[in-house]
């Protein structure tokens, strides 16, 4: 098995089409063919299901793109380490990341990064945090800042970043506005506005919500932090967000809540290999290292 048979097979697997795989390879498509058909018949395994449009995944191709995920970059990794020695800094350096992290300026830090380190190739994707943890699980981002979920995920590894305490969020005319401090208990028969089922912060409100012994309703479920505080700015519902969302702009007042329960971020990377040196640098830098240390207000 070479890396390139792996790189070829990774190409194809992320674009389904061995057309558009051998267009961003600059390879010959024959070549391309050539070389994913002596990879199957060395595993004894068909890789894709083929048919004139696309190709999928088989469980055996599912079950090798992440191991051959991680073994390129565990290759490009000793390249990075070696340029690194040599004062060097190159590659690929791919992240994830929620909508409102509020503990540090990400996109200040990556200009930051960016000036320092001009021949790394820096590759952002935004999403909730079980599709980013996926993603650096299966070696598709290198790390992600996310929600830290309840439990162990396998193949991943998460380190505390910092805790946002929640707090309530209500329309400008809502009679609980202008409180020092609301208990989740007083919340019954609010009509609620929370992201969408699966999120990792809509289980840890369902958790505190249910811990309180309320029962609520979430009429309006959405997947935008803009989109929920514009809902609860115009009265349609109150929402329990992390205390970061105040920095927005928005109609929405937020009150604290007494005893509040907190919003954990994290830093996801793969689980039983070390970072690349270049999400090393990233996160050695003072903005990431303070957020990291500093104590929520």
């Amino acid at each position: 098995m070479e890396l390139r048979q792996l790189e070829y097979f990774v190409a194809v697997a992320e674009e389904r089409h061995f057309t558009r795989a051998a267009e961003r390879l600059h390879v010959a498509q024959s070549g391309l063919s050539t070389s994913i058909r002596s990879l199957e018949r060395e595993l004894g395994a068909s890789l894709f299901v083929r048919n004139t449009r696309s190709v999928e995944l088989t469980d055996e191709g599912r079950a090798l793109l992440t191991q051959a995920r991680h073994a390129l970059a565990n290759v490009a990794a000793a390249k990075d380490a070696v340029a690194a020695v040599r004062g060097l800094l190159r590659g690929t350096l791919a992240i994830g990341t929620l909508q409102c992290l509020g503990a540090v300026d990400l996109a200040a830090t990556l200009a930051r990064f960016h000036a320092a380190h001009p021949g790394v190739e820096i590759r952002l994707r935004q999403g909730g945090s079980p599709d980013l943890i996926e993603r650096v699980r299966t070696g598709d981002l290198d790390l992600a800042f996310v929600s830290a979920p309840a439990s162990v995920v396998p193949g991943v590894a998460l380190a505390p970043f910092r805790a946002e305490p929640l707090v309530l969020a209500c329309g400008p005319n809502h009679p609980l506005r202008d409180r020092t401090a609301v208990d989740l208990r007083e919340l019954p028969g609010e009509t609620f506005v929370d992201f969408s089922p699966g999120w990792i912060s809509r289980d840890a409100v369902d958790q505190a919500m249910a811990a309180a012994g309320v029962e609520r309703r979430v009429a309006f479920e959405v997947n935008d932090v803009h989109w929920l505080l514009d809902l609860v700015g115009h009265g349609l519902g109150v929402a329990v967000v992390p205390q970061v969302f105040r920095g927005k702009r928005t109609a929405a007042r937020f009150v604290p809540l007494t005893d509040p329960p907190h919003w954990q971020l994290a830093v996801a990377t793969a689980g039983g290999r070390h970072p690349s040196t270049a999400a090393t640098a990233l996160l050695g830098l003072d903005g990431i290292r303070a957020a990291a240390t500093s104590r929520p207000a």
